[in-house]
């Protein structure tokens, strides 16, 4: 869930902001005087993001999920019981 919050509502309730931010995985766009200067997410989140962005700076990488997102739709798939004796 993303909340938008002022700078002056997040200051007294910074640290349960953060608990919120870390356990709920909720989000937050910070503003001041009513435009939005920063997010606050879990390193969790952030972490996916920025593996998220990685994979997708990687023309090798989106290419790979295209033929994938295609093997889907043409109904070319294997159980996952099959894959996972495969790899061992």
């Amino acid at each position: 869930m993303t909340t938008t919050i002022t700078m002056k509502e997040l200051r007294p309730r910074l640290p349960r902001i953060i608990d919120r931010v870390d356990s709920r995985y909720d989000r937050f766009i910070v503003t001041r005087r009513g435009k939005p200067v920063a997010v606050m997410l879990g390193a969790q989140d952030y972490d996916s993001l920025m593996e998220t962005l990685d994979i997708l700076a990687d023309p090798a990488a989106r290419a790979g999920l295209k033929k994938g997102e295609a093997d889907i739709r043409r109904g070319r798939t294997r159980p996952w019981r099959s894959i996972k004796r495969e790899i061992g």
